[in-house]
């Protein structure tokens, strides 16, 4: 995969971890992270050696704080009505027109990449505003009892509307208005994260790491092409109808299997060897 700057990046067992590497500024995401998201989330998909990812940060503090502030042009709105280049003409994060807005966050998550290979988020902390892009596009998350969840938009006079629309496929909707609209002045702990759904699972921070070793490398043993069948049908059935939903599951069955991973589930049931389970 090569070097990164703000990422680092580790196979072991099937699962590719991808945590995010900017303690100095609690892991906010700057044009760098993003393309290195994109590259990763992009190489994943022809990596055969890969069959679940984990996306978590370094450290105890944060997960990750949204968008490097320092790479916002905070006089788009005068440029833009001057005619100038409201983009800060360095990169910085502005619009075009009031039509096209560079969105910093548009290629962070691993959906908008077309990857289909099952992620799991391990929030090992503070999780806040732009970070909502990566655990909306995440297929479930795994949170240190000392995670915490909030959205600052509104507070800095700034309407908050790609993060919480992520989210609504993990959280209640008075939930995300309530966490929308609050901005700074209150923060959703861990357990009430797993208590309105948007985690599946709280556990003490020292044992994130291993909890979520666990499931990743159970996900990546199973027959990948079943896996991604699963992953894809779901977010599919999330943008249709229950009835369209169910009339493409023929469509995900069909391409979902193969004769060599049914073949090894078959042996695997006729072993008479169960796995072994554990109670969450």
């Amino acid at each position: 995969m090569g070097e990164f700057e703000t990422l680092l990046y580790e196979e072991a067992e099937g699962v590719a971890w991808v945590t995010l590497n900017r303690p100095e500024v609690y892991h906010a995401f700057n044009s760098q992270m993003t393309r290195e998201l994109q590259q990763v989330w992009r190489s994943l998909r022809h990596n055969h050696d890969v069959n679940c990812a984990v996306l978590t940060a370094s450290g105890e503090k944060a997960f990750c704080t949204g968008i490097d502030r320092n790479e916002v042009n905070v006089d788009w709105a005068d440029d833009l009505a001057a005619g100038r280049d409201a983009t800060g003409g360095s990169g910085t994060v502005g619009f075009a027109s009031p039509f096209m807005l560079d969105d910093p966050g548009e290629y962070i998550g691993p959906k908008s990449n077309d990857l289909w290979k099952p992620v799991i988020a391990a929030v090992n902390g503070m999780a806040c505003g732009g970070a909502f892009y990566m655990l909306g596009e995440s297929d479930f998350i795994v949170a240190a009892d000392r995670a915490t969840f909030f959205d600052p938009h509104v507070t800095y006079g700034m309407p908050t509307a790609f993060e919480p629309v992520h989210m609504l496929n993990k959280v209640p909707f008075p939930e995300i208005m309530r966490i929308s609209l609050m901005g700074n002045a209150e923060r959703v702990s861990a357990q009430r994260a797993y208590e309105i759904g948007l985690v599946t699972e709280v556990v003490p921070g020292d044992e994130l790491h291993d909890k979520v070793k666990w499931i990743a490398e159970t996900i990546a043993s199973y027959p990948t092409l079943a896996v991604q069948a699963t992953v894809r049908s779901l977010w599919a059935a999330r943008d249709l109808g229950q009835k369209q939903a169910l009339s493409m599951g023929y469509a995900f069955i069909a391409l979902g299997q193969d004769s060599e991973g049914l073949k090894a589930g078959q042996e695997a049931f006729a072993s008479g060897k169960r796995q072994q389970w554990q109670l969450r």
